[in-house]
C-alpha cells in the first residue's frame, strides 16, 4: 500500500471525516496541519469539510547524532516534551539537548511569523479541532500538537493522518477524542517509505495552501 502522493492521501483521509461531518459528530470544525507536509494534506481535508485551514506549527528535537530520529518535539512557548525512555535508552540527558531545544524553538518563532502573515491563531473554543498530518512515525510531535490544542479548549479534539505505525497510535489515541488513521502497516520503519512521491515541501508551498492558491 502506498499513496501516489499527500495530495492523494488528503483526499482518502478526507473521505473519511466527511462520514463523520454528516453524521453530525465534527461540529464546527477547523483544520490544524502540521507543517510543511502535513499542510498538503490538510488542505484536501479543509476543502472536502469546507472548513477553515491553519498552521499548528511543532519542530522534533532530534538527537545530536541523529537530528531525524526524534527523542522530543515543542509547541509554542511551552517547555518541551522528552521521551524519557529513549533518553535513557540513548544515554541523553535533557542538558544535552538545550542546544537542540535553543535551535528548534528559534526555527517554530519563524516559521509562524512567517505561515501566519500577522493573523491571530483561531479560537478553538466552541470548535471541532482536527490535528493533520502527512503520517506519524515516533508520536513526540504529534503527541506535542495534540496537548498544545487540548489547552486551547476545543470542543472536540481529532487527529488524522494516512498512515502510522502501531505503536503509536496505540499511544495516541489516549490523546485525542478520535483518533483517525488510513493504515497502521505492522511492519513501519518511516513516513516517506508509504508514499511514491514524498518530496519536500517549501514555505513557499505552506504559503500557497494556507491563501488557498
Amino acid at each position: 500500500m502506498q499513496f501516489r502522493d499527500r495530495k492523494e492521501a488528503g483526499r482518502e483521509l478526507a473521505e473519511q471525516l466527511r462520514i463523520r461531518q454528516d453524521k453530525g459528530i465534527l461540529p464546527r470544525p477547523v483544520v490544524l496541519a502540521l507543517p510543511r507536509g502535513g499542510v498538503a494534506v490538510a488542505r484536501e481535508v479543509a476543502r472536502e469539510l469546507d472548513a477553515p485551514l491553519d498552521v499548528l506549527v511543532v519542530r522534533k528535537i532530534g538527537a545530536p547524532f541523529h537530528e531525524e530520529f526524534g527523542v522530543g518535539a515543542l509547541a509554542g512557548d511551552d517547555p518541551p516534551f522528552f521521551d524519557e525512555a529513549t533518553l535513557y535508552r540513548l544515554g541523553l540527558s535533557e542538558a544535552d539537548l538545550a542546544p537542540v531545544v535553543e535551535r528548534e524553538r528559534k526555527e517554530l518563532r519563524r516559521r509562524e511569523e512567517r505561515y501566519r502573515e500577522g493573523r491571530p491563531a483561531p479560537e478553538l473554543r466552541g470548535r471541532t479541532a482536527i490535528v493533520v498530518d502527512d503520517g506519524v512515525a515516533t508520536g513526540s510531535t504529534a503527541r506535542v500538537a495534540v496537548r498544545a490544542v487540548r489547552n486551547r479548549n476545543p470542543e472536540r479534539l481529532l487527529l488524522a493522518v494516512p498512515v502510522c505505525a502501531p505503536e503509536a497510535a496505540e499511544e495516541l489515541r489516549r490523546e485525542v477524542d478520535e483518533f483517525v488513521c488510513l493504515h497502521e502497516p505492522r511492519l513501519f520503519s518511516a513516513v516517506g517509505e508509504w508514499y511514491q512521491d514524498f518530496g519536500q515541501l517549501t514555505d513557499a508551498d505552506v504559503l500557497a495552501a494556507l491563501r488557498g492558491e
